[in-house]
């Protein structure tokens, strides 16, 4: 039978709940979707999205985004079958003429054998990422800094210092201006007030920012606190900055009635997992970067 490759349409909706459904069932923290919340998340990201139909019938969908952390394959499904794999790679190929700047990863979880199949495709594994948690059951003491710092909460004037030392932090374009009042809305009662900074020469120098988990608590009926994003300038780590914030961002979702606490950090960030593992974080799951280098389009 013969597979053919196109573009979703809005009568496929009820066909692609199943097959994202199906395709996360065993996802780490996964809920089900529903009809109205998949449009959203598709809308939200601007995803491209492919189907594979096999008789008239549909039996798999890709989608691609290209978002913060860069292109990415969000997701890739085929109903079980003597062709999956056949199929599945189809779908790759497809959705890979999407991307723009020659280079598309997809996310899976460590160990999986999916990384074989993504290894097959061309794609490389270069990296991971680690979700950690740690109880929040008590004020911690603040480490100390091999130097003079200030340590405070951001005042509401502040956004723009904000936003320039996270980037500068990481980089590149991490947060923007209107962020922090995107999260007020995302994650009440979040305020200027829930972002630690250390100040140098009247100059902010790293931060941390802590709110709640609100997608996490509404979903499991959990009462957990999240940090993110933090960063210290380049030219001021190494001096126990970004330990001291960290403490202080957990001090304060303590003191908030927040009963534990989780964070993303890349897994070849050595020195920040070293630090969390300290402060109590456990790591609670590991996903692996499968990334492929594509010809740049004019």
């Amino acid at each position: 039978m013969t597979v053919r490759i196109r573009s979703f349409t809005d009568e496929d909706l009820p066909i692609l709940v199943r097959l994202v459904n199906a395709a996360y069932r065993e996802a780490y923290q996964f809920l089900p979707y529903t009809g109205e919340k998949l449009c959203l998340a598709m809308k939200e990201a601007k995803l491209q999205v492919l189907m594979a139909e096999e008789n008239g019938k549909a039996i798999g969908s890709v989608a691609y985004n290209d978002g913060h952390w860069g292109e990415e394959i969000e997701w890739l499904y085929v109903d079980d079958a003597v062709n999956r794999k056949s199929s599945e790679n189809m779908l790759v190929s497809e959705i890979e003429k999407y991307v723009k700047k020659g280079s598309v990863f997809a996310v899976v979880d460590a160990g999986s054998p999916k990384i074989d199949e993504w290894a097959e495709r061309g794609y490389i594994l270069q990296n991971g990422l680690y979700h950690m948690v740690a109880p929040l059951d008590g004020l911690r003491p603040i480490p100390q800094v091999s130097e003079i710092a200030i340590f405070r909460s951001l005042e509401p004037n502040e956004e723009k210092e904000f936003v320039e030392a996270v980037n500068a932090g990481f980089g590149s374009e991490r947060v923007k201006m209107g962020d922090i009042e995107r999260w007020k809305t995302e994650s009440p009662p979040f305020s200027e007030e829930w972002i630690q900074v250390a100040e140098d020469n009247q100059k902010i120098v790293s931060v941390v920012v802590a709110k709640l988990d609100t997608y996490y608590n509404t979903s499991f009926k959990a009462n957990r606190g999240y940090l993110g994003p933090a960063t210290t300038l380049p030219e001021h780590r190494g001096k126990n900055l970004a330990s001291a914030l960290t403490v202080r961002a957990m001090n304060f979702l303590f003191e908030k009635g927040v009963d534990n606490v989780a964070l993303y950090t890349a897994e070849q960030n050595t020195p920040s997992v070293t630090l969390l593992k300290k402060l109590g974080f456990k790591i609670c799951h590991h996903w692996q970067f499968m990334r492929k280098a594509l010809p740049k389009k004019e």
